[in-house]
């Protein structure tokens, strides 16, 4: 499977999230699977690219032009696939359309919002793609609380709970990803209003 890695892009974050990160791309290239990913050398991302590499794993960067001609963030230059697009919306329905899963490892705003785009899609029907938070540290659990706290108060649907899972490792995330099926829920079962 191409499994799609979004995270945080920064290495200034505690070096526990990038070790496990890493071993998740070691991991994930061990049991076949590819990467796809936002192609930065840095924080999260390159450490899933690492992990990959180390393994033998195949590598697909996509990356806006602009990135690289204003310099916003170092790329990961040993993708096997580096794909150039335009816009950031470009980048993430590149992404979205070559994974055929979705994980979520620790990240800030951008995380969290491909996280959030690719829930939304799935709620609505627009793809069946698994889709895993890879909880590290407990760093997720408040988002994981306020997402029961949104469904207690009628905001999310409460049988959204069906449409990701959140993992504490490397295996659970393979393993959620590799034996996900495909919901029979229609979009008016998971979508409030």
């Amino acid at each position: 499977m191409k499994i799609c890695i979004f995270g945080a892009a920064s290495n200034k974050i505690n070096q526990k999230y990038i070790d496990e990160v890493e071993k998740l791309g070691e991991y994930l290239a061990e049991n076949g699977h590819s990467l796809v990913f936002g192609a930065g050398a840095n924080g999260l991302m390159g450490a899933a690219a690492r992990g990959f590499k180390r393994k033998g794993g195949k590598i697909y960067g996509v990356i806006p032009t602009f990135f690289r001609e204003e310099c916003v963030e170092v790329i990961y230059t040993e993708c096997d696939e580096l794909i150039y697009t335009e816009t950031m919306s470009e980048r993430k329905a590149k992404m979205e359309d070559l994974a055929d899963a979705f994980i979520i490892v620790p990240g800030g705003i951008g995380t969290f919002e491909e996280f959030y785009e690719v829930l939304t899609l799935k709620q609505l029907g627009r793809h069946t793609k698994p889709i895993a938070i890879y909880d590290i540290d407990g760093y997720y659990d408040k988002l994981e609380e306020f997402m029961e706290y949104s469904m207690q108060e009628g905001f999310i649907n409460e049988v959204c709970r069906e449409i990701y899972a959140c993992v504490g490792n490397p295996q659970e995330a393979a393993q959620y990803i590799e034996n996900d099926k495909p919901i029979k829920r229609s979009i008016r079962d998971l979508k409030n209003g």
